[in-house]
Order: structure tokens, then sequence, then C-alpha cells
């Protein structure tokens, strides 16, 4: 196997750490993206029907919260649910500006799909990797999360 270090650009080898996470990021969405595609699903929306598995009938803004993503990809991802019988739109009784989105009956048959979906990615990404490795690495990912959240924040206001 190459060494890390010889595949990263000159340009990035003061930022090594960030390379390597957009590698990482890059290798795992594309064996997610072709996984969902599989499923007939558009990256991403997986992720809101994970979030209405756990909790049916949230409004477009509860779900933009959980999900982290934008308005315009929540809403066209949302459409396209919707096109595809996944999901239903109907404005919130107590404020007809708000959407309530709902799982379908087709929607909710993607619950054990998606899970298995995860779990094979998950088995595919730490194949190699130890128990301490993994629970390491996922507490160093979020710390880093975390810092790239609060970049414009002053020290002492932190997380």
């Amino acid at each position: 196997m190459t060494d890390p270090a010889d595949r990263t650009p000159s340009t990035a080898r003061d930022g090594r750490l960030s390379y390597a996470v957009f590698q990482l990021a890059r290798a795992h969405r594309g064996y997610a993206s072709a996984m969902l595609r599989e499923m007939e699903l558009h990256p991403g929306q997986e992720l809101l029907l994970m979030q209405l598995f756990d909790r049916d009938g949230q409004t477009q803004s509860e779900l933009l919260e959980s999900v982290g993503l934008d308005h315009s990809t929540v809403s066209k991802s949302l459409r396209r649910m919707q096109d595809a019988g996944l999901v239903s739109k109907e404005p919130a009784e107590h404020d007809r500006r708000a959407v309530i989105v709902r799982l379908t009956d087709k929607g909710r048959a993607m619950k054990k799909p998606i899970t298995a979906m995860w779990r094979t990615l998950e088995e595919s990404s730490v194949q190699d990797l130890t128990a301490e490795e993994i629970e390491a690495f996922v507490t160093v990912a979020y710390k880093i999360e975390q810092a790239v959240k609060d970049r414009d924040r002053p020290h002492g206001e932190r997380s």
C-alpha cells in the first residue's frame, strides 16, 4: 500500500488532516451513493428518512435542523421523495405556513434496506480497525466537526 503522505499534493502538506478527511469523505460518500442508487434514492434522502423513522410527522424546519443541510437541498429532496411516493406533505394545523412531512407505506418500507445499507457501510469502513480505534476515531471526528463549526467563535465561547 502506498504511504498516504506520498499521495498528498504538495500544496496540501500543511493540511494533511484536512486532506485525509476530504479523501475519506469522498470515498465513503461514493460507496454510500452507489448503494443508495440501488435503492433508487439520492444521497441525503436516507438521512431525512432516518429522521422520520425515529419521529414521523415532523415539520420541514425540524427536518432541516436535524440533518444539517441547507433549505434548498432539503426542499428539493423532499419534493423528489414525495414524487417517488416515499413521503407526503401537508400544511400544519397549528400554522398553515409550516409543512408537516410524513412517511408513506412505501417510505416506511425503506427502513430495513436503509438499516442494512448503513450496516454494510459500517462493516466495510471498520473491517481493519479495533474496537478501540473505532471509538477513538468517532471521538476525534466529532471533535473536529465541532472545531470546524466553532471556527468563527471567540475561543472562550466555543462548545
